[in-house]
């Protein structure tokens, strides 16, 4: 396969859709939504034939057990991936929805218009139904997609893409308006990530290796976050039991996720008094303590699940059973440590102090900040947003959760009368 003529005429056919979807309106995306959702239940035993041969084929690779999950698909999987599209069909469109309108001096009438980006290109890893979410944020979004998933799912995800094929016939709108990628030549996804004249963004999806690739190589703007190195901060006026309740859940709630707390920075003044209790609790979970010198002290003796941190700890995202502690003599020492170490995905302070809560979010540069909350909370459904195709921590254009919204810009809109300018 000539891979440079096959992403060109890939881009074109893109290129073209997003200008036919660009005339579709909320009922016919809405539509073809629910088609997609109603075909991937109707093609289940299908779907779920060609997943097995990817797990096979993962197997004889040797793939770990967690990858193997990832890419696993059955019944309770497909059938979230359908209730994932009918959710996001019920959202509100976002396309044409006009803001700020005022009168000008000159009387014209000026406001933003938002409106699509054009054509998105996704590169993702492992997880099948990626293929549904991505294919139905940027269809509902009013941009064309060009999906390139993992090798492992090549099967999976082709399974999902003549249910999408068949989906946008349906409701009468271009087939290429979802395409997938249909070979596993890595050859084509430097060709998607240079395609500047067809491809108006790339959005990356998994191991920090990936993301540090499409981004260092990407001639096409990347929206993007290469880790999460989340923080919990427990202030020395916090409700002891929130503090307790908050930072186990932050840490165990899920480790393979960029929302989970990597570092826990306890004050000074009440560590003692916190840390034994939440340390047996993490113990009992299995989580290995990386401890500061002083938070190794309070624990010393206690138990057997406690490691010297190194300063590599403090920048490392474990997606782990594993976290790292440290003591601070303040708030002022806390953001401080936030500064050089955080990836700028999430934080959080558990304070009852209404200014310090204050100067927590206004000093902190991330793309969450959080009072009194678990930082598992960072997710677009959580926050309202329906489904999400990633989080970004960059700070252009789209920033946290990325939803609907996030994958459109603001164009500014003039109306006039016959007017000319003096």
């Amino acid at each position: 396969m000539d891979i440079k003529k096959y992403m060109t005429q890939i881009g074109q056919q893109a290129r073209q859709a997003s200008r036919e979807l660009a005339k579709a309106d909320s009922n016919k995306k809405n539509k073809a939504l629910l088609s997609i959702a109603d075909l991937l239940e109707s093609s289940m035993v299908t779907l779920i034939a060609e997943n097995n041969k990817d797990l096979d084929a993962g197997k004889e690779k040797g793939l770990d057990e967690a990858l193997l999950d990832r890419l696993a698909l059955n019944e309770e999987r497909v059938q979230g991936m359908a209730e994932g599209l009918r959710q996001i069909a019920a959202l509100p469109d976002p396309v044409g929805e006009i803001s700020d309108m005022n009168y000008q001096p000159s009387g014209l009438q000026i406001g933003k218009m938002r409106v699509p980006l054009g054509v998105i290109g996704i590169i993702y890893e492992s997880r099948p139904n990626v293929t549904a979410d991505a294919a139905a944020l940027c269809l509902k979004s009013g941009n064309a997609a060009i999906l390139r998933g993992g090798s492992e799912a090549m099967h999976s995800n082709q399974a999902i893409a003549v249910c999408i094929k068949q989906g946008l016939e349906q409701a009468d709108l271009p087939v290429d308006v979802v395409q997938v990628i249909e070979t596993t030549d890595r050859d084509a996804v430097g060709e998607l990530i240079t395609m500047q004249k067809y491809v108006d963004v790339i959005i990356p999806r998994g191991g920090k290796g990936l993301i540090e690739r499409i981004s260092g190589n990407a001639r096409v703007p990347v929206i993007k976050h290469l880790n999460g190195i989340c923080h919990v901060y427990i202030d020395a006026t916090a409700n002891r039991q929130k503090a307790i309740d908050i930072a186990y859940n932050a840490k165990t709630h899920r480790y393979g996720v960029c929302n989970a707390m990597e570092t826990l920075l306890i004050d000074a003044d009440i560590v003692a008094d916190i840390l034994p209790e939440l340390a047996k609790m993490y113990e009992q979970e299995g989580v290995e303590l990386r401890c500061c010198e002083k938070s190794a002290s309070v624990l010393s003796g206690m138990m057997d699940s406690v490691v010297a941190a190194t300063e590599e700890d403090w920048d490392t995202e474990y997606l782990a059973p594993v976290l790292s502690i440290r003591v601070v003599g303040g708030i002022d020492a806390a953001m401080e440590h936030i500064f050089q170490h955080s990836s700028g995905h999430t934080e959080s302070i558990i304070t009852e102090d209404l200014s310090l809560a204050r100067r927590f979010l206004a000093e902190v540069d991330s793309s969450s900040v959080m009072v009194n909350a678990s930082t598992r909370f960072a997710d677009g459904f959580e926050y309202g947003l329906g489904a999400e195709i990633g989080i970004s921590t960059d700070k252009i254009h789209a920033r946290g959760p990325v939803g609907l919204e996030g994958l459109t810009s603001q164009k500014y809109i003039v109306l006039g009368d016959g007017h000319i300018r003096q």
